[in-house]
């Protein structure tokens, strides 16, 4: 990044000018580190924590430069004092946008339980299997199995009645179909949410898969279970996330959009 050529000014005029410049080198810094922050995790080159506080780390940078941009274009205004405007504008526009779409994902963070799985059977809740021995292959991840209490900050979560209270329009899926059916649209259903398929157990009516998020790729495994019924068939599922404590809802909104696809497909 180029210097931006500010007119040359004495005294204490010069102040607006030095905070319009700064803020642009502030907020190009905070681009690159949102920017990168997705890639970098992504790729390996860092684990989710330092993933995590290097998108933090951007968005502080560009709230910052917001503000030191803000101020120092009240002050060119106040005394006069010409700045490049149009670079200053375009740069308070773009940080104010992602800024902003940043701390509207930190609200709805905030706004939804410290949970990171998601089941419609809550009292028998499908098993993952091929996946079992993916996660124990990989360390620091969340363990395969269901667990029903986790311990938080303040004090300990019943997932089950945290998922009925915040989530209780998720339940087990009865379709008038033979099980075999339900399982083929099932898979198809998974493939075209853009999942990767673990293992397909059509017999046992088992189908484990993975979904990655397209900037972080953090990744959350998936178990459908499919049993027959005297209605035709009975679908189950269960999203659990491999890493972190809460989601931000991302189990609860998969799982929605597969019992969707289920019912219209």
């Amino acid at each position: 990044m180029s210097t931006p050529n500010f007119p040359q000014l004495a005294g204490s005029a010069v102040w607006p000018v030095r905070l319009a410049s700064a803020s642009l080198w502030i907020i190009g810094l905070g681009l690159l580190l949102v920017v990168l922050s997705g890639p970098l995790t992504r790729l390996g080159l860092v684990k989710f924590g330092p993933g995590l506080m290097t998108l933090a780390g951007g968005g502080a940078l560009l709230a910052i430069g917001i503000l030191t941009g803000a101020i120092g274009w009240i002050g060119a205004a106040a005394t006069r004092v010409p700045i490049r405007a149009g670079s200053v504008a375009l740069a308070l526009t773009v940080a104010l946008v992602l800024f902003g779409y940043l701390l509207l994902q930190l609200v709805r963070a905030f706004g939804v339980p410290p949970i990171h799985e998601i089941s419609t059977d809550l009292v028998d809740p499908p098993a993952f299997v091929k996946i079992r021995a993916i996660r124990a292959e990989t360390p620091g991840v969340n363990p395969s199995e269901y667990v029903s209490e986790e311990k938080t900050k303040n004090g300990v979560l019943n997932v089950p009645d945290v998922q009925r209270k915040f989530y209780g329009d998720i339940q087990t899926l009865v379709l008038a179909l033979p099980a075999a059916d339900a399982f083929a649209r099932a898979e198809r259903v998974a493939r075209d949410l853009g999942w990767k398929i673990q293992e397909s157990a059509p017999v046992e009516g088992r189908l484990e898969a993975t979904a990655t998020t397209t900037f972080f790729g953090f990744k959350d495994d998936v178990v459908v279970r499919v049993r027959s019924a005297a209605a035709g068939s009975v679908i189950d599922i269960r999203s659990k996330s491999r890493v972190g404590l809460g989601d931000a809802g991302a189990n609860a909104k998969r799982v929605r959009a597969f019992l969707s696809a289920m019912q219209k497909s």
